[in-house]
Order: structure tokens, then sequence, then C-alpha cells
């Protein structure tokens, strides 16, 4: 991804993405000043900066983290996180579930607030009317909308994971840095675009002591909206179906752009590619990229993946909501270092690699 090149042009500045997770711990060192508390929605006030899990905190960090302190640096440093919290199945303590809100009801609360951007790493096999209509009601309100599509490939990999596969939200699988799609990351016609997600440094737990190596398809929807945070603040003027647009046009594949991978969607998403060309043509403002009969959410499926990677890798399986994370602590000092470096190779190793996929 040649971050330190890409943080000459833009650093996400001006730009805001609400988490829509377990919460967010503002104090972690990489956090500092970065959770923008004062905006958080009435609706969603309760236990918002008190992450339950630690996840939260991780998707916060791989968007918007700083690196103080030894912690991870987020690929849009410069952006700013609004936490909203939702019950997870890992939330066992009965009055805090109670006092929750839904996976709707934040969703809704995201779309009240100042966000540009919504990062959803959560999900399962089903969806209720609420979930649907808040996924419509942030759409109304201009919002760009990334989720995680599942890491169950391995065993399961027969349901289409919500609420990525709402039409409108940007389904983001996982790839390894080689650009081959990882083998838990699930697969189908709800896949829109790829990002990092393999040997992802994560909390731990929410003791917040330690990173771990950690993997699943809500480190890259995290890394996802990053992205999405580099280019708006390039170019501020731009909607949230311009900023997917030039995505799209600018990701990694080798394939044909009207039948997207039902692997990795319509590639490997390249920010720099973006970054680079000031002039680039980010199309009409009110147009959706992903339509019907061009793959993605609200598509046909895409065509057979001949070449598509064995599902037998015996990998951790994560919850409901994504994996967040292994038991291996990472070295602290090298995590700023593992985040810049990921994804390197993507680009050329799409092109050799996942043809036909």
């Amino acid at each position: 991804m040649h971050a330190p090149d890409m943080w000459k042009i833009s650093t996400g500045k001006g730009i805001k993405v609400a988490v829509v997770d377990s919460g967010v711990n503002p104090d972690t060192p990489s956090l500092q000043g970065q959770v923008l508390t004062g905006e958080i929605p009435k609706t969603a006030s309760y236990g918002a900066t008190k992450d339950y899990d630690g996840h939260g905190t991780t998707m916060a960090e791989l968007i918007a983290g700083t690196g103080r302190g030894n912690g991870l640096k987020g690929l849009a440093p410069d952006s700013k996180i609004i936490p909203v919290r939702i019950a997870y199945g890992s939330l066992k303590d009965k009055a805090e579930k109670k006092l929750t809100q839904s996976a709707a009801a934040g969703i809704r609360a995201a779309a009240d607030s100042g966000a540009e951007i919504i990062n959803l790493s959560f999900g399962g096999a089903g969806s209720t009317p609420e979930e649907a209509d808040a996924v419509k009601y942030a759409l109304a309100r201009g919002k760009l909308l990334f989720a995680a599509t599942g890491n169950e490939g391995a065993t399961n990999d027969f349901y289409r994971d919500f609420p990525a596969a709402f039409p409108g939200v940007v389904g983001v699988s996982a790839a390894d840095e080689s650009g081959t799609v990882t083998h838990f990351s699930q697969s189908g016609d709800y896949i829109d675009l790829a990002s990092p997600g393999l040997n992802v440094p994560s909390w731990c737990d929410n003791s917040f002591k330690g990173y771990c190596d950690g993997r699943g398809t809500s480190q890259a929807s995290a890394i996802a909206s990053a992205s999405a945070a580099l280019i708006w603040s390039a170019h501020p003027t731009w909607t949230a179906d311009q900023v997917l647009r030039t995505m799209i046009d600018t990701a990694g594949r080798s394939w044909d752009r009207n039948t997207p991978s039902k692997y990795l969607g319509y590639g490997l998403i390249r920010p720099r590619l973006v970054l680079e060309k000031p002039d680039i043509d980010p199309g009409p403002a009110d147009a959706d990229p992903v339509s019907p009969g061009q793959g993605g959410s609200s598509a046909a499926p895409a065509a057979p993946d001949s070449s598509a990677p064995p599902k037998s890798d015996p990998v951790a399986k994560g919850e409901e909501q994504g994996d967040g994370g292994g038991n291996t602590p990472w070295a602290i000092g090298g995590v700023v270092a593992g985040l810049i470096a990921i994804g390197g190779g993507i680009a050329a190793a799409i092109r050799s690699r996942r043809r036909g996929a």
C-alpha cells in the first residue's frame, strides 16, 4: 500500500469514521485525542467508550491510530473516530446487554452522527427488517458503509453475511500479503472489495495489555474504511458514491470489471492509485457504482471461480462479529512496520495468482 507515500498526500484529516462495534477505548496511547466523545449520539451514549471485548478498539486503531506509545498506527492517522457500542455475543453481562443497543439502533445512531464513513466489522447469517431499514436510512444520509463479510469460509461457507449482504453496504473480504483470499474469508455474490486481513495486530482482550496476531474480515473492513477516509480527505467535495467508484476502478484485478470474483469482488483496494491522480474522474455524484448486473451486494451471482483456494485450512474460527485476534503476542515496537508492510505485494500478485477468480 506504500502508506508513507500516501501520507504525503493525505492522512485522513477532516474525515470522521463511526465504528459500530463493542465500544472504543479512547485511552490507549494510539487513540488519545482521536475519539470524538463529544459527538457520540445521545441514543448511543451508553458504554460507547467502554470496550467490553477489545474488538472495537482494534478497529478504531486500524483506522485512526497515531502509533504513539509504540501502539498501532492506522492507515488514516489524522481521521477521527465516533464510537457506537452494540451488543455482540461476547457481551455476557445481562444487565450490560440490556442497556446496550442493537445493531439496527447502532447503525441508525452512526447515521445521525457527523461521520462520513460507517465501519461495521460484525455480522452473521441472520438479518432483520430493522437492520435493513437502518442501512437504508444511513445510505439516504450519504454515508459510506463498509462491513466484514464473515470468517466461516473454511467450514461453513454457505450463507450470506449481514449487514455486508444488504444492498448498498460494501462487503469486504480478507486477503493475505500475496493477494490471495484467505481460507477463512467467506465468498459469495455480496463480496464487493478485498483488503488485507491476515496477520494484522489486534488487542488480545479488553485488558489492553498487549497485541496479538489477529485475522479476520473485520480487520479487512477497517482497513478499507481507512482507505476511503484517505481518499475522501483528499477530495472533500466528493460523495460516497464517488469515493467508492474510484476505489472500485483502481482495485487490483485480472478479471473483467463486470464479472466480479466471488472471493475478491472488484479486487484488492489500492487507494494510492486514487491519491496519485488528483484529476481522476470520480464519475457521477449520485449513481451507485455497485449496480445490479455488475456483481456485489445488489447483483446477480459472480462468474464461477475455477482457481478457488482449498477450504480445509484449520484456521481459528472467529465469533459472529469477526475474529478479534489469536493468542500470539506481538512485539509492540514492530506493529507499525507490520501494518505498513502488509499488502505491499498485492497489486502484482493478484494479476498472476487470481486469474479467473
